[in-house]
């Protein structure tokens, strides 16, 4: 959202129009002094970044799966924590990358584990999350019984699971008693259409039902829209007003 922003206008375009929080991506081209002071300056919290996918043109997307790669992963992490602490981010997204098997699933464990020790002393949550097939294609972690043996695996209080609305109903569905089921792992909770991942006010998932599912659950943290519209964001917001309602 707001992608045609910088990424301190985007913080400020997000209080603007009535958002609570804010989370981002790959904040990295901007100064951290920079997207602290917009910050500070909307009173918004940052949910969230992610570690940097690694060489994109080359095909990568993320890299903490990827079996000979250990020392640019952990650069990554080390680099994403950075800027966390800099900012007061909440969560890290740990990107798993393009990569099969147990060799795969071994370096992923390992480097889990090494990020949740760094963000351990700074109060800082690891997140991952399944991507669905359509999007991507080969990506390493894609269904939620996955995501549920490596939290187990890694051992570690801070690592918790992203739980993408969209990512889930394409590549397993029955959102409403996954949530449920998940709920003590659950780190982050991120919404989209279903099947275009365009604004939450149309297609397979009632967003109406989910989000008042989830506050008499308990669930009480922010939720993330991560949407994308060949429009401009702010034409894109009427949903808020529905959401509000709910």
């Amino acid at each position: 959202m707001w992608s045609d922003l910088s990424l301190p206008d985007a913080i400020r375009a997000a209080k603007r129009v009535g958002f609570d929080a804010v989370e981002c991506h790959w904040p990295y081209e901007f100064a951290a002094q920079e997207v602290k002071a917009a910050l500070e300056e909307t009173g918004l919290q940052m949910l969230g970044l992610n570690t940097v996918r690694g060489n994109v043109e080359a095909g990568d997307n993320g890299l903490a799966a990827l079996v000979g790669r250990e020392d640019e992963a952990r650069r990554a992490i080390d680099g994403a924590l950075d800027y966390a602490v800099a900012i007061d981010a909440l969560n890290i997204y740990v990107m798993a990358g393009f990569a099969k098997g147990q060799d795969a699933h071994n370096t992923f464990v390992s480097n889990l584990q090494y990020a949740c020790d760094k963000a351990e002393d700074h109060g800082i949550t690891i997140l991952i999350e399944p991507l669905n097939a359509y999007d991507a294609p080969g990506y390493f972690l894609s269904k939620i019984g996955q995501a549920q043996t490596i939290i187990q695996e890694v051992g570690f209080d801070n690592l918790k699971l992203m739980f993408d609305c969209y990512h889930v109903q394409l590549m397993e569905g029955d959102v409403s008693n996954r949530l449920r089921k998940l709920l003590p792992i659950i780190g982050h909770i991120q919404f989209a259409s279903v099947p275009d991942r365009g604004t939450p006010d149309h297609g397979e998932l009632n967003y109406g039902h989910v989000c008042n599912m989830i506050t008499e659950m308990g669930y009480d943290a922010p939720l993330g829209a991560e949407y994308k519209s060949p429009l401009k964001t702010d034409e894109t917001l009427d949903w808020m007003k529905d959401f509000a309602r709910s």
